[in-house]
């Protein structure tokens, strides 16, 4: 990825530390080699790069960080320009790019996903038996690490560890891998030679430990262990599980206080492909970029080509068009939906009205009397209004409930801010930023988050009432909330700005108020002065979704070991769902509009359809490399993504839409006819036939050709063209949304399809 690429913010339930590093005077590079240039006297690769590096530049050999074997072919290692400059020259270095900055993305989903019902016959078998197939299965989670003492990670009645594995835990002064690790947790390792460069007063301890708890929340959402009577404080109370409680974790620690440098990334996924997962998740990312810059993308291809699923979150810039990252076709983008339990909150004003939002508050309260409310006026800086540090004068709002609007700052900074400055509450007031999106926070006061309008509505009481007062109430846990799901505003959407042909993101998943493991050194905030100590946690974001994503697809994979990434990831899409359980399209949170497939791709996963599809679209290594030949990169740029020494476009896609994709992205510019061709692979019944029917807005005409599909048998493969034809005269800024869908009595394989027009 560039320099110029956007570093995210993350809008998760904690708060994110500052992501300034300290200037060094060397820079982390990453090196690619051509390396099947290796001489023979040479023994590995590594030695070859290490005496290339060393006679090309007048670096010690300590300064190469890494060495790639997997997920890339060469090197990282600190750098002057001077240096950086003189590897680039080299006949044997394909590029030299400098080390890019990534941040992370941050049980009632087993229910809400319909995991704890069985799952009907899937090829005969039951969910105990598809939960037993899944401790053949290893996930691999690229995040802050594991908290091993966590309940999530136990391993009571789990077998052997597979012999196939090849990883390890490593040893850390504060991680003992005899006491930390066990059949569950069967790998912990840590990168952090790449951040120690750029951020050199490093202090936090070089071990697999998480520090922070965003890893221990994502590896237990994706294969944590059953643990009863979970709850945070109270909150969300049941029984807490992953997705594949039965599947084996290994964690990469990559992600520290300040950020997750590519290098370290790169090696992480490197050792990963080499120790033998099945299954990545990355709940991280930075802006968009071309594939040959992205390093998730560049680990993420080598990977597919093992027959890795790799699962990534979308972001959360959110309700921003184009703001989608981790865009690769080869990746499973992942955005975030709520699900249907709530956590209501209640704020009654001195005019009598009562207003409800959400809150994790789970201290005293404020009691029953009202209390002064106070806005903008608290200290009269621009500032205060936001309630950001230092901004409100402890005269004017100490015993008071405090109005503070939603932006800039973490939402529990804003809490702790209004308690230093002796506020006993506050109302957190969304703005046209974040809509009607409602997110629960373990504030450290009683405090209440509303939406947009009820915000509005309070800011005007506020203003124009002679003595406005408020008192804050608490009301637990609800569930069975209608509607749901619903799409976080906060998820980033489409269009795909680095490839417009391909439909991005692929699905949602739940990533609104997930329960999930959690530290016992780190307070629910995330803050220093939260003291407080709990098992488990709820935070939002699609750091939440993408590991969801993750343990379903190592079911699936558990379910149908044969099948591809690129089969899984059809089965998660086409069998997903946008009606919510209301029976109503899916809603958008940012104004409760109707959401699109730039939202919500082909929709909410629904994994019980999922491990029977009837039909997958698939796609082989080779079929990603046509894809690559289509874009007009070098031949330079896709040897870095696919790494192979005599890669040649001889096959090329005359439209990266051409790609065997599970969706489609129909971009009409100098033709008003676009024409794709698909093909979709019966993992059925022998004998099945299938019917199309397509959705389009009125100024697009679909046709498919044939119209039926006739499977004789299990793996056969049949094509079928569909032809979009735009009107004339359509503005070149619209857009629409329709399907093209496959369907018989068993089974439905849904494809959405996004419309652009583009002025040529």
């Amino acid at each position: 990825m560039g320099l110029g690429s956007g570093i995210w913010v993350c809008v998760i339930a904690f708060v994110l530390h500052s992501c300034l590093f300290l200037v060094s005077a060397k820079k982390t590079y990453i090196v690619h080699m051509k390396h099947h240039q290796k001489p023979l006297s040479y023994a590995t690769h590594g030695d070859w790069y290490s005496d290339h590096f060393q006679s090309l530049t007048s670096a010690a050999p300590e300064s190469i960080l890494y060495t790639y074997d997997s997920a890339y072919h060469g090197f990282a290692a600190a750098l002057s320009p001077e240096e950086a400059e003189s590897l680039r020259q080299s006949d044997s270095v394909l590029g030299v790019y400098e080390d890019t900055v990534y941040t992370l993305h941050t049980t009632r989903t087993p229910e809400f996903l319909g995991l704890e019902t069985d799952l009907g016959q899937w090829v005969g078998h039951s969910l105990q038996e598809l939960n037993q197939a899944s401790q053949d299965v290893i996930i691999g989670v690229l995040d802050t690490g594991v908290w091993p003492e966590s309940k999530s990670f136990s391993d009571v009645n789990m077998p052997d560890v597979p012999s196939r594995w090849r990883g390890e835990c490593e040893a850390a002064d504060d991680f003992d891998p005899k006491i930390h690790c066990n059949k569950k947790l069967i790998g912990a390792r840590f990168f952090s030679r790449g951040y120690n460069m750029v951020a050199s007063d490093n202090k936090e301890s070089q071990s697999p430990r998480d520090g922070d708890g965003h890893g221990t929340h994502t590896a237990s959402t994706a294969a944590g262990s059953q643990v009863e009577n979970a709850s945070l404080l109270g909150y969300a109370s049941g029984k807490a599980r992953g997705m594949a409680p039965q599947a084996r974790l290994a964690t990469y620690k990559v992600c520290w206080k300040s950020g997750c440098l590519g290098s370290d990334i790169l090696a992480a996924m490197d050792r990963a492909i080499l120790d033998g997962v099945d299954v990545l998740s990355l709940s991280l990312g930075g802006g968009s970029a071309p594939y040959a810059r992205d390093t998730i993308a560049i680990g993420a291809f080598a990977a597919m080509e093992k027959g890795i699923v790799v699962s990534c979150s979308a972001g959360n810039s959110g309700p921003a068009k184009g703001s989608l990252a981790n865009v690769a076709p080869w990746i499973m983008t992942v955005g975030a939906g709520t699900i249907d339990r709530d956590f209501p909150a209640f704020a009654v004003l001195g005019n009598g009205e009562k207003y409800n939002g959400v809150s994790l508050y789970s201290g005293e309260g404020m009691g029953s009397k009202p209390v002064e409310l106070v806005y903008n006026k608290a200290g009269g800086s621009s500032s205060s209004n936001l309630c950001l540090a230092g901004s409100l004068d402890p005269a004017i709002v100490r015993g008071k409930v405090v109005l503070c609007d939603r932006g800039i700052s973490a939402r529990v900074e804003k809490g702790a801010v209004v308690k230093e400055a002796g506020g006993v509450g506050m109302i957190l007031a969304n703005t046209a930023a974040s809509g009607e999106e409602l997110v629960a926070d373990s504030h450290l006061l009683p405090a209440v988050a509303v939406g947009r309008k009820v915000g509005d509505a309070i800011r005007q009481y506020v203003k124009t009432a002679e003595n406005p007062t408020a008192v804050l109430s608490f009301g637990g846990t609800v569930v069975n909330v209608k509607p749901s799901p619903v799409v976080a505003a906060f998820s980033s959407r489409g269009p795909n700005t680095v490839t417009p042909q391909i439909l991005k993101p692929d699905v949602i998943g739940p990533g609104v108020n997930i329960l999930a493991a959690w530290p016992q050194v780190v307070g629910p905030t995330g803050l220093e002065k939260d003291t407080r100590m709990t098992q488990f946690n709820i935070m939002s974001g699609t750091s939440m979704s993408c590991p969801h994503i993750s343990g379903l697809a190592a079911l699936l994979k558990a379910a149908h070991p044969e099948w591809s990434p690129s089969a899984i990831k059809s089965a998660l899409m086409t069998t997903a769902y946008t009606l919510d359980n209301t029976n109503s399209p899916l809603r958008d949170a940012s104004d409760y509009s109707i959401s699109t497939p730039w939202a919500h791709g082909a929709g909410h996963v629904d994994p019980h359809k999922a491990l029977s599809p009837g039909l997958v679209y698939d796609a082989t290594p080779d079929d990603y490399v046509a894809f690559l030949c289509s874009l007009d990169y070098t031949i330079e740029m896709i040897q870095v993504i696919v790494k192979r020494p005599n890669v040649t476009c001889t096959r090329k896609f005359r439209d990266p839409g051409q790609l065997n994709y599970p969706s489609f992205s129909v971009v009409f510019g100098k033709s008003r006819v676009v024409r794709y061709t698909r093909e979709l692979t019966n993992v059925g019944a022998a004998g099945s036939v299938y019917r199309v029917s397509a959705e389009a807005p009125s100024n697009v005409v679909v046709s498919v050709k044939p119209s039926n599909l006739v499977f004789r048998n299990v793996g056969d493969k049949q094509r079928y063209t569909v032809t979009f034809v735009s009107q004339k005269g359509v503005d070149p800024l619209t857009n629409g949304f329709g399907s093209v869908t496959w369907k018989n009595d068993q089974n439905q394989v849904r494809s959405p399809v996004s419309f652009t027009w583009r002025r040529m």
